[in-house]
């Protein structure tokens, strides 16, 4: 008479599994090589949205651009920015995706607010940065929460501490910089202006005129293209008027008629 074997499940090796696995869906769970994986998976969403941006800090202004893709004719160009204004003074670069985006400055313009009702003076834009980068960081720490898929460069000139650029990552990991970039293609981005570092020795002495220009030509090198003046967004803050102020078509067209002069 045969008999039939019915093997049971192994239990104790499918939810051995089940916990190997477990870092890879939830947040608050560190890999065995100490990773966070839904962090790698939210840098890697920001890559996804195929720009790039840089930000490029003078002596006495910073000057941030970014490329301006618009992939339906049937979208008006008008409502489509990366670069926000958050007090009169500060102004926000998000490269990442759209929807995180429009979160984050809806936050960052609360978070503005409340220190003016608070302090009774604008935010100056490192305690800012400090700000979202906590929040940030709290978003890796809840399980009902997910970081946000975008980097922020937040841009001002501070009356103390002169002209400021900070860079805040969904880790919640932030710095200042002399010069950033952040995007698809950060790391040939960040190649070039490393180069034209080393170059000019520093760019603490640029006009507002030079580091707008940096700004450019270190996108337009780094993509490969010559852009026309759609093609890009750019926004600057000087000392002069301590005032976030984006450039309209024909300032970005006359800057790019200057680069390609001296080229």
């Amino acid at each position: 008479r045969s008999s039939i074997i019915i093997r049971k499940p192994d239990t104790y090796a499918s939810q051995k599994y089940k916990r190997m696995a477990s870092h890879e869906y939830q947040i608050t769970i560190f890999s065995p090589d100490g990773k966070l994986h839904q962090i790698e998976y939210a840098f890697k969403a920001i890559r996804s949205s195929n720009l790039t941006s840089v930000g490029v800090r003078g002596a006495d202004s910073v000057a941030v651009c970014i490329e301006k893709k618009i992939d339906d004719r049937m979208i008006d160009p008008a409502s489509v920015t990366h670069i926000h204004r958050i007090t009169s003074e500060i102004g926000c670069l998000v490269t990442g995706r759209d929807a995180d985006g429009r979160a984050w400055i809806s936050r960052l313009r609360h978070e503005s607010f409340k220190y003016l009702e608070e302090n009774g003076h604008q935010i100056p834009v490192d305690i800012l940065a400090m700000r979202a980068a906590d929040i940030a960081q709290m978003y890796t720490q809840k399980s009902f929460m997910r970081p946000y898929a975008v980097e922020l460069m937040l841009f001002s000139v501070d009356a103390e501490k002169g002209a400021l650029l900070y860079k805040v990552d969904p880790a919640g990991h932030y710095m200042g910089y002399f010069a950033v970039s952040s995007g698809v293609k950060e790391q040939e981005a960040s190649n070039y202006l490393e180069k034209e570092l080393r170059n000019r020795g520093s760019f603490s002495n640029l006009s507002e005129e030079e580091t707008i220009r940096i700004a450019i030509e270190s996108l337009q090198n780094t993509m490969g293209l010559d852009f026309k003046a759609t093609d890009i967004e750019v926004a600057v803050v000087n000392s002069t008027t301590k005032t976030f102020k984006k450039l309209s078509v024909e300032e970005i067209e006359a800057n790019l008629q200057i680069i390609q002069k001296f080229e």
